[in-house]
């Protein structure tokens, strides 16, 4: 395991997401599959996990906590982010910061993340009756939050600004960064950004929820001409090895053989040369010529849905069926859970929850468009 310094902590440079557990087919969490993925990446040096109050509609804080117990404290590192909820009052948010302990079980925070100040979002977390920062920074200095950083998909304008106001305070930064988003996202421009103020940076969506795990063929065969023995999830991290001020890579991993490809790709330091990176976002460029859907799985629009629709499903399902293909496909459509596209009634819940902005209700109405 390749492992960064930061500060007076050497953190293994590969962290455990748990945003994805295993679930069972009612979509409940598979607590002793994520038990034998916990187990494989403790003993194999992975030192760092990363949850939030909204993964896995809250459960994923809890086992987190559970299954970390058995392992000495100072053996791992537990990251848990202030929601981006909207909160009525100062004591709800302390409610909240409290909660969160009580759930991982846990005294302290070695990390903890403003989560997901986005242009939406800053407001909540700069609001004064709310006093968000002024807490967590009390926190810190009580000893119950040993790091303070925040994660974004805030605009450029917007990260500018909120850096410009609190980067004193802000310890390091989670982006969302892989060779698609590089430009899709400007990625590119926020790694400038933050090296410029010396934060170093938290990787997450190094594999965009899985949908860089798999090329076309033709673009799988451009890799291989490099690198024949490297997997293309292998080419995701090796990109990211690459990036100047990369501190921390977050993986979901969600089965043994993701853990185990991932502990492979970091025993060791590979970066991509210029001319591989170069035929990488050449790649990109192919793929972003085209319109694609730019869903990563997180799942924050699912617990908005009143009609309680897969909407990452069907909108994997709209891809791969309408745009990646280009055609009408043929036959009959199977939907996830029985639910169709024509059951949304375009609140716009879930494009307020949505990292990715991307206009959900206008996709539904499109898919079952198609269908007629």
């Amino acid at each position: 395991m390749i492992y960064k310094q930061f500060k007076d902590k050497s953190l293994s440079s590969l962290g455990l997401g748990c945003m994805r557990f295993p679930t069972d087919e009612s979509g409940a969490v598979d607590e002793a599959k994520a038990a034998e993925i916990f187990d494989l990446c403790m003993k194999n040096g992975v030192n760092y996990y990363d949850t939030a109050w909204f993964y896995h509609q809250g459960k994923s804080e809890e086992l987190t906590g559970r299954l970390l117990s058995k392992y000495p404290r100072d053996s791992y590192y537990v990251a848990d982010k202030m929601p981006f909820n909207k909160f009525s009052s100062h004591e709800e948010v302390v409610k909240t910061f409290e909660t969160q302990l009580a759930r991982t079980g846990l005294d302290y925070f070695d990390f903890y993340l403003l989560h997901n100040v986005s242009d939406d979002t800053v407001s909540i977390f700069t609001d004064e009756k709310l006093k968000i920062i002024d807490f967590v920074l009390e926190q810190k200095r009580l000893g119950r939050i040993r790091h303070l950083g925040f994660s974004t998909h805030a605009s450029i304008p917007v990260l500018k600004d909120f850096l410009a106001k609190y980067h004193a305070h802000m310890e390091f930064c989670q982006i969302q960064l892989n060779w698609l988003d590089y430009k899709l996202q400007n990625a590119k421009e926020k790694v400038e950004i933050l090296n410029g103020y010396g934060i170093p940076i938290w990787v997450m969506e190094p594999v965009r929820g899985g949908r860089l795990a798999s090329l076309s063929s033709d673009h799988e065969a451009v890799l291989r001409t490099y690198r024949p023995e490297e997997s293309v999830p292998a080419w995701c991290f090796r990109f990211l090895q690459g990036i100047e001020g990369v501190t921390m890579v977050l993986s979901g991993m969600s089965d043994l053989s993701q853990v185990k490809d991932n502990l492979k790709t970091h025993a060791e330091n590979k970066p991509l040369s210029a001319e591989e990176q170069a035929a990488l976002l050449s790649i990109a460029d192919q793929i972003l010529s085209k319109r694609t859907l730019t869903c990563t799985n997180c799942k924050y629009c699912v617990t908005e849905c009143p009609m309680e629709l897969p909407i990452p499903s069907l909108l994997k399902l709209f891809n791969d069926k309408f745009l990646v293909s280009g055609s009408t496909p043929k036959g009959k459509i199977t939907f996830p859970d029985g639910k169709m596209p024509s059951e949304c009634i375009a609140c716009r819940a879930c494009e307020q929850k949505c990292p990715q902005k991307i206009e959900i209700s206008a996709i539904m109405e499109e898919f079952a468009g198609k269908l007629k």
